[in-house]
């Protein structure tokens, strides 16, 4: 098995790095996510395979893993959310391998479903990722996209959930309760591997198990995770990072 501790603290330090010094935001969201992007991206054959990231506002992880898979440059990586250029902070179309746009919340999950479609249509080999947010559960498209893989076995599809427990304003059970996720997607006919999304094992094991119809991981995350000080803290949905706070994170990230 690859070294995925190394790689996500690796990645979480860039990703740091570029938030703090654009002055942006969603690092909490960023961090939830990036064991489940290390192991993905040490697996998925960007020639073949497709990446959406349906939880858009996490882009700069994003651009970082395509970085390091050899399809972005490094001055556009380090362009992130500096004047004029492309690379915003949130997942749009604007390179061959960002083909769905996941600035909106329930977007990027249909489009993925149309890919994986297209795919098999076509008789075409490789796997359709979506990486979504637990919050993407409380929208209706969601849902009726679910029907659509399932009605057409869309093997080649695997749904990976961030669960880390908050949207934008709250905590998402208050927010529009979602509980239950295994027996609602069980009920649209998805085979479902709920998971610890921090760990490299299980993640590994649930994205490359063999399938017979659409996959769903619900990977139960911590938003911040690596940072103490924003563990399950929701002010790091939104708040930018100062001067003291990039100090002390980093430093920490350098101590794992």
């Amino acid at each position: 098995m690859a070294d995925y501790g190394a790689i996500a603290r690796d990645a979480r330090k860039k990703v740091l790095e570029l938030i703090y010094q654009a002055q942006t935001s969603h690092i909490g969201s960023n961090f939830s996510c990036i064991d489940i992007m290390a192991v993905v991206f040490e697996h998925i054959d960007l020639d073949k395979d497709r990446f959406v990231l349906s939880k858009g506002w996490v882009a700069a992880s994003l651009y970082y893993f395509l970085w390091k898979k050899g399809r972005l440059t490094e001055e556009e990586l380090n362009s992130f959310c500096q004047d004029g250029s492309a690379f915003i902070g949130l997942a749009e179309p604007i390179h061959p391998d960002i083909v769905i746009a996941g600035g909106s919340m329930g977007l990027g999950f249909p489009g993925a479903v149309g890919l994986a479609l297209a795919k098999k249509v076509k008789g075409e080999s490789g796997t359709v990722y979506c990486l979504m947010s637990d919050g993407e559960m409380q929208i209706g498209i969601t849902w009726e996209s679910a029907m659509i893989a399932s009605h057409h076995r869309l093997h080649n599809l695997v749904v990976i959930i961030d669960n880390n427990g908050f949207c934008a304003m709250g905590k998402t059970e208050e927010v529009l309760d979602i509980r239950n996720l295994k027996e609602k997607w069980s009920a649209f006919h998805f085979d479902v591997r709920e998971i610890d999304g921090h760990n490299y094992q299980e993640i590994e094991d649930a994205i490359l198990r063999p399938r017979t119809k659409p996959v769903v991981c619900i990977a139960n995350t911590t938003k911040g995770k690596g940072v103490s000080f924003m563990e399950k803290n929701n002010l790091w949905h939104y708040a930018q990072i100062k001067n003291d706070d990039y100090a002390n994170a980093l430093n920490e990230l350098c101590r794992k």
